[in-house]
């Protein structure tokens, strides 16, 4: 069997999300309603350790990023990143940088 490249996640239906999990390419279904608002619910608790003014802060916290991890290429629902290891965002439409 061939090993799935990043060409294969870009080639992908977009109503798909791709996924390269140990030379395989996967693709999964958009989430559900249900499963969206679950998420949705969960990055506003979490919103607070973002940017809102009266939390803790430090943190980015992005809902379905693009981790690319040495050949993997995934994507959770929710990531976060202390601001101290990833001060700025990427120019690129990926994140290299395993999040904390």
């Amino acid at each position: 069997m061939k090993r799935a490249m990043y060409e294969d996640v870009l080639n992908a239906p977009e109503n798909k999300v791709a996924e390269i999990l140990d030379g395989e390419l996967f693709l999964s279904p958009r989430p559900a309603p249900r499963h969206a608002v679950a998420s949705s619910r969960l990055g506003r608790v979490l919103g607070p350790f973002d940017e809102d003014p009266g939390g803790p802060g430090g943190w980015w916290i992005l809902d379905e990023p693009e981790l690319h991890l040495g050949e993997q290429v995934v994507v959770p629902d929710l990531a976060g990143w202390r601001r101290e290891r990833l001060p700025a965002m990427p120019d690129e439409a990926f994140f290299s940088l395993a999040p904390d």
